[in-house]
């Protein structure tokens, strides 16, 4: 019988106040530029990429994200201007920090024990950001977007207090379970 797996990724999510002005930025490069993809999912960090998980297994992912996010305290972040991967991503910057740094190498090291591997990571380092345009925004849409927004100022600054698992339904990636930085220093 053939094992039932679904796609899922791990993030830190911003407040909603944050939430809703990134996906301001993001219905304007859906309306303006024609690139919908980044509104298919709610704003976020990547921690790690999506991967391929089986539905029997989910308690197992599960528990271990607890766990996870159990030993972790609550994460200051801080949002800082407009980055690009040339030639189709712009995204707000996320500031590299320590923490955050050090928190994206433990959980995909947590993952790599119980076989969630990313090859690209392996190979690419860590460069936290919020994409608000990617994939279907063409070359000539991402030069008039990037003029637009490489000087444009954007500065929010803020405390993640959970780990967020995310599933894909099939259209679009939702919040499939969140798991409270709970550790006191």
């Amino acid at each position: 019988m053939a094992q039932i797996t679904n796609r899922y990724f791990i993030a830190l999510l911003p407040p909603l106040e944050i939430q809703t002005r990134v996906r301001e930025i993001q219905q304007h490069f859906a309306e303006r530029y024609s690139s919908r993809g980044a509104l298919r999912s709610p704003p976020h960090i990547t921690l790690q990429p999506p991967f391929l998980w089986s539905v029997e297994r989910v308690n197992q992912l599960e528990m271990l994200l607890g766990n996870f996010a159990q030993q972790r305290s609550p994460l200051p972040i801080v949002l800082d201007g407009f980055g690009a991967f040339s030639p189709r991503v712009i995204y707000v910057n996320v500031r590299k920090s320590s923490e955050l740094l050090a928190i994206q190498a433990d959980l995909m090291a947590q993952c790599e024990s119980i076989g969630i591997v990313d090859p690209v990571s392996k190979t690419r380092p860590f460069a936290p950001h919020m994409t608000v345009a990617f994939r279907d925004l063409t070359r000539q849409s991402f030069k008039a977007a990037w003029i637009q927004f490489q000087h444009q100022k954007l500065y929010f600054e803020f405390t993640t207090t959970d780990l967020t698992l995310l599933l894909h339904n099939g259209k679009q990636w939702t919040i499939d379970a969140n798991f409270p930085f709970t550790f006191n220093n």
